[in-house]
């Protein structure tokens, strides 16, 4: 299997020339498992491998291996952002990664998060990330989060409308209220926390 892996992002990175690109490593939607040995080949040998999309779990080890190896200057520093809905962010940044670049109906929290803790107020980021847990939590469901972001999203403002491309699921009204007493414990949260999250800005604003 990693002679194979191998030679596909061998030929990926031939085909795409100068061209940098990411490596994501997320088995649960692929089925491939790469293991630390053959990211290690990848980044060693391929300079226009640039970042790896780090969303194995349980992986952690595998970022501290890669962090480890860059430390000991086996392989070039290279951007580790982690994904999966942000459920595993502080843990992931704990490690070595550089942030997240991941689906959430409040990536401006997941920004906050991350401003934090580079400003070295690890606690306080890692207060805020709890505010929001449930509602990270809940979004990860399989099959029914994206209809519960883009509810989510609606009820912000930011889209017009939730519907979910067919075959994907519709809430029901249990849904809406679960989300709606999510909503709520986050607010209350949040005051709890007292960190202000600045405004999410859309394109163009």
């Amino acid at each position: 299997m990693h002679v194979h892996l191998w030679e596909y992002f061998k030929q990926v990175a031939e085909t795409l020339g100068d061209i940098p690109f990411v490596l994501q490593d997320h088995p649960q939607s692929t089925g491939v498992q790469m293991s630390t040995a053959v990211i290690l080949r990848i980044l060693k040998a391929i300079p226009t491998c640039v970042m790896v999309k780090h969303e194995e779990f349980p992986g952690l080890a595998k970022l501290s291996a890669l962090r480890a190896a860059s430390e000991r200057g086996e392989i070039d520093r290279v951007s580790i952002l982690g994904g999966n809905g942000g459920l595993f962010l502080p843990e992931e940044l704990a490690r070595g990664a550089d942030g997240a670049m991941t689906g959430f109906a409040f990536p401006e929290a997941l920004v906050e998060v991350v401003k934090l803790w580079f400003a070295g107020k690890r606690d306080v980021a890692e207060d805020l990330f709890d505010a929001y847990l449930p509602v990270i939590r809940h979004e990860n469901q399989l099959g029914l989060g994206l209809a519960l972001r883009k509810e989510t999203l609606r009820r912000r403002g930011i889209i017009a409308s939730s519907r979910v491309r067919a075959p994907g699921p519709a809430l029901d009204a249990d849904d809406q209220a679960e989300l709606t007493h999510l909503l709520d414990r986050l607010e209350r949260a949040k005051r709890q926390v007292g960190v202000t999250v600045p405004p999410l800005r859309l394109a163009g604003e």
